[in-house]
């Protein structure tokens, strides 16, 4: 039996433009993402978000999903275009209401609500007027919103989460273009991400400076990482292995913990990576009170002659190929979601450790992980055997990681529910509750069923061999 600490934290999550719908309800304006997909061939099947799992009027019926759960936390981002339309100015009374509402459901559940600020769908106004996250005045719009949240909903939210994945913003929305605001570019990334970093630690000094005293709430960030291992004991390989995490976690962990970008990334990425000041250092070090990681899959990394005439094709690379050359492959042994991720949960361990190790070992939280799966529903249910094995064979690294010395403090799986997958549309299915896009019914898959008993016994029977995590 692998027992968890008592106190350790056992979620869910989900973000709002994936699940929310009310696309143009109630005072709500578009974003980022909403202009993206209504752009003929930006998504499978031109597919669109504006009714999405229609948690905008089904909100009460999700948590009631989540109680039978037994879900300790649930974690969700706000729409910043339905709290502040033009994300400049006026507030919008429904969009607060609705959270509120939202809020009270789960505490009234005994659920605690996790609030991310930012899943990617910026108020396509300060895109339109303002060039985005370009421009370096959006750090001090996203800390008036941050405020404006943090005014209204922090009398009983105590989990503040700045952005998630900034990584995937500047590389997948600025760099390869897939995402909105669907630019492509080799220096907007590195721009982007100083924004963005900017903006996450305005947003935490106005936390700590206004309302963490009174309100008593912690504040972090999610970084997204994959683990990179060797693919070999040469000493350039391993090299590129660490060049490759630096480049992916490093890129936005370092400043936060160590003051500034990674050596490797300033020696390489040169003039086109910005340098911050000494007002943004004072910022952006030691601005998160937990490390939030969301993990899902790892990848062997071999050095590559800077002359040689190779591309990288691998999707998820932590940056941009030119400035790294890092080869990336997978085992053929491995087995693979649908979105051709390698399930390989020892590298989840080691990306724990090496986070613990390189960051002075922060509280830390798995604030996403799960798998894509072609899940079918026959007879009233959802038979996702594999879904059950990958949680309880990631969930068995985080308990080796424990053990180990990591201050690992919770995890939260991905999703809590099917919803749209971004550019893939509906095409990809991550819950563990099944979702019926043509009548909208919700159906606990038998993950969900299986992580109940896992949640109420704060463990399971693991009977895998060691050896594998």
């Amino acid at each position: 039996m692998l027992q968890f600490p008592i106190d350790f934290v056992w979620g869910s999550a989900t973000s709002s433009h994936q699940i929310e719908g009310g696309a143009t309800e109630d005072g709500r304006a578009w974003s980022i993402w909403d202009a993206h997909t209504h752009t003929p061939g930006r998504t499978n099947n031109n597919e669109t978000a504006d009714v999405a799992c229609d948690h905008y009027h089904r909100y009460r019926e999700d948590v009631q999903l989540m109680a039978n759960l037994g879900l300790k936390a649930y974690r969700f981002s706000i729409s910043w275009s339905r709290i502040q339309p033009d994300g400049q100015g006026a507030i919008n009374p429904k969009g607060i209401e609705f959270y509120n509402n939202l809020i009270d459901e789960l505490l009234k559940h005994n659920i605690t609500p996790w609030i991310t600020l930012y899943h990617w769908d910026l108020p396509l106004a300060l895109q339109t007027e303002k060039d985005g996250w370009l421009n370096p005045e959006i750090a001090d719009s996203f800390a008036q919103y941050a405020g404006i949240c943090f005014e209204n909903f922090g009398d009983r939210v105590k989990h503040w989460i700045t952005l998630n994945e900034p990584w995937v913003v500047a590389i997948l929305g600025h760099g390869e273009g897939v995402f909105a605001p669907g630019r492509i570019s080799k220096s907007e990334p590195y721009l982007v991400a100083h924004q963005l970093l900017r903006a996450h630690g305005k947003a935490v000094q106005c936390y700590r400076e206004h309302y963490q005293p009174e309100q008593q709430g912690q504040i972090g960030i999610s970084n997204n990482g994959d683990w990179r291992e060797p693919s070999s004991e040469k000493q350039a390989d391993k090299d590129a292995a660490t060049r490759s995490l630096e480049f992916f976690l490093g890129w936005f962990a370092d400043p936060i913990y160590l003051g500034d970008y990674p050596q490797v990334m300033k020696d390489r990425v040169g003039e086109r990576l910005p340098k911050f000041t000494e007002e943004d250092i004072n910022l952006i070090k030691g601005s998160s009170d937990f490390f939030g990681l969301n993990h899902y899959t790892t990848l062997y990394a071999s050095d590559v002659d800077p002359n040689a005439d190779v591309q990288n094709e691998v999707y998820g690379n932590g940056g941009i190929f030119e400035d790294q050359y890092v080869q990336l492959t997978a085992d053929p042994e491995w087995k693979m979601t649908t979105m051709n991720w390698a399930i390989v949960p020892w590298g989840c361990r080691k990306l724990i450790e090496w986070i613990s190790e390189r960051y002075g070992n922060p509280p830390l939280y798995i604030t996403e992980n799960g798998c894509s799966l072609d899940d079918q529903i026959e007879n009233g249910e959802v038979n996702d055997t594999v879904r059950k094995e990958f949680i309880e064979s990631y969930l068995a690294a985080c308990h080796k990681a424990i053990k180990n010395g990591a201050n690992l403090k919770g995890y939260f799986v991905w999703s809590f529910m099917d919803n749209f997958e971004w550019a893939l549309g509906y095409s990809k299915r991550f819950g563990i509750h099944f979702v019926d896009y043509g009548t909208l019914e919700r159906t606990p898959k038998n993950s969900a069923l299986w992580y109940k008993q896992v949640i109420q016994n704060r463990g399971f029977e693991f009977s895998q061999p060691d050896s594998k995590i």
